[in-house]
């Protein structure tokens, strides 16, 4: 495996993988489902866990209802994937079932992991799916999928997954050999880019270049996801899942693909809670002293260094603070409402009691319910 990876004990993989890789012009695509099924079961046979988030439903749908392209209209697309899912999951239990391995489906919305006991009762059945040496396979709940309660793609679904389990690595499998500083199906001169460290915004510039076709997530959406996992410590590679062997190669240390180096510090299960799954539903607007405070100091947020607040949010929610260049910083849970902050912003502790007639926290944001982040979310 890639250099990087040599010095961890990589034992809980998550592989994802995308729409162009699973779906051909006949629909879905046996041959390279049959040969990830043998990949996969023999990265268990040598002691890994592997998790599968596997695209193609609504794919699979639009090809088996002879459909030129997916309908823009919610309850079609909803039937599709519905019509695509009982395909998709009968095809990998067969596959699967070739080489002496069960599965179990999992279907998930968003708001399945903004709720912490959702959150946690999610991880609980897939860690015993594992305990019975049950493949977990996962993909969106498209069939009753709204706006409020979508992942937005199983890019991201994957990395919330990968967080959610704590896993080792997130391979993400596409229809092309990696990143490229431009679109390979439409440049020959491109180049692959083998290796990632920072991902600023030339990186992004060369994903949105690159879109997908039948999924809903193109390239940019696999950065986005790289962030999330890098940040919380943890390496992504995206990599060719229509090349034969490309798991076993990726684990005999063989170059594919690209390569994500993650932050030497990882992220606990909660930060990674705090930081990736809940949906924030305000900005709190923080001065220079502040963001030091919090991004070198190990600080609670207090209401001197707060300079301004967006959004309409209540005790407990979840809200992004950031610097004077609004680059956001993190993400965490408030003790205050949005009302009451803009009433104490810039005020010291010791004055939030004559100005709100009481005073039940110190800290607006408290240390332990907060979590930096390398990455905007949206």
């Amino acid at each position: 495996m890639p250099e990087n990876l040599k010095s961890r004990n990589i034992r809980r993989i998550v592989v994802k993988v995308g729409s162009n890789v699973l779906t051909c012009a006949q629909g879905l695509n046996l041959p390279v489902i049959d040969a990830l099924s043998k990949e996969i079961r023999q990265l268990e046979n040598d002691g890994q866990e592997v998790i599968l988030v596997s695209s193609g439903a609504m794919a699979a749908g639009v090809r088996k209802m002879a459909i030129n392209k997916r309908p823009e209209a919610i309850p079609a697309r909803q039937a599709v994937a519905a019509v695509g899912q009982a395909g998709l999951i009968l095809t990998w239990e067969k596959a699967l079932a070739r080489y002496g391995k069960k599965v179990a489906q999992m279907l998930l919305t968003a708001e399945d992991m903004t709720s912490r006991k959702r959150y946690l009762n999610a991880r609980n059945t897939l860690n015993t799916l594992l305990d019975w040496g049950v493949l977990p396979i996962i993909n969106e709940n498209d069939t009753i999928m709204v706006d409020e309660i979508r992942f937005g793609d199983n890019d991201n679904l994957a990395a919330v997954i990968t967080l959610l389990m704590d896993a080792d690595i997130l391979i993400n499998l596409t229809d092309i050999d990696g990143l490229y500083d431009r679109d390979p199906r439409t440049h020959a001169d491109a180049e692959l880019i083998p290796s990632i460290e920072t991902i600023g915004r030339e990186i992004e510039r060369y994903a949105g270049d690159i879109p997908g076709a039948l999924g809903t997530g193109g390239m940019l959406s696999k950065i986005k996801a790289a962030r999330k996992v890098t940040a919380a410590g943890i390496p992504m590679i995206i990599a060719n899942g229509k090349t034969d062997g490309v798991l076993a190669a990726i684990f005999r240390g063989q170059p594919r693909g690209t390569f994500f180096r993650p932050k030497t510090e990882r992220l606990s299960s909660r930060k990674c809670w705090l930081a990736f799954s809940l949906k924030p539903k305000g900005v709190i607007r923080i001065d220079k002293g502040a963001a030091r405070a919090l991004t070198t100091g190990g600080k609670s947020l207090l209401p001197s260094g707060i300079v301004g607040v967006n959004g309409h949010f209540s005790v407990g929610d979840p809200v992004q603070f950031a610097g004077p260049d609004d680059q956001v910083l993190g993400n965490g849970l408030v003790n205050y409402s949005a009302g009451d902050i803009e009433k104490i912003k810039g005020l010291r502790t010791s004055e939030i009691s004559s100005c709100l007639g009481e005073k039940p926290y110190d800290e607006v944001i408290h240390r332990d319910n907060l979590v930096l982040t390398s990455c905007t979310l949206n």
